[in-house]
């Protein structure tokens, strides 16, 4: 089985891992007071997300929601949504996509932990009109 790999994205903390099923799941830290990716959403994929630490700001379809450790988010395709940590504390979450392949925006756009400022990195004007012009190529379709 490959082993996990740790990326920043977008300021976040983002850990794939290896699935036999056809889904991507992942772990993810977002620090205290991080925007979120631009607001988006999937045509193909659902996505979930379980906080397990800390709180999250989530707006889904234009509704704001504070989202807490063991709450779970559930996206169907279509669903227009982003994230937001405006807490004092890192909050952790697992985060799924189904069917398989969105990890392959983590791995594109990410970069590695081990990389000298990576988080810094991940959030430079570079890396953002990256996303901008890449991510529908993921079947991520930002709304401005």
């Amino acid at each position: 089985m490959k082993t996990a790999e740790t990326f920043w994205v977008l300021g976040h903390k983002v850990t794939n891992y290896s699935t036999t099923g056809d889904y991507d799941f992942a772990l993810g830290e977002t620090p205290a007071h991080t925007q979120g990716p631009p607001p988006h959403l999937h045509n193909e994929l659902s996505e979930t997300f379980l906080i397990t630490e800390g709180e999250m700001e989530f707006m889904v379809n234009g509704e704001i929601k504070n989202v807490k450790a063991g709450d779970l988010v559930d996206l169907p395709p279509k669903t227009l949504h982003t994230f937001t940590n405006r807490s004092d504390s890192t909050c952790k979450w697992i985060n799924v996509h189904s069917p398989k392949g969105f990890r392959g925006f983590f791995e594109f756009v990410g970069v590695p932990v081990s990389d000298n400022n990576a988080q810094k990195e991940s959030i430079t004007e570079e890396k953002i009109n990256t996303v901008i012009e890449r991510a529908a190529d993921f079947d991520m379709i930002i709304k401005v």
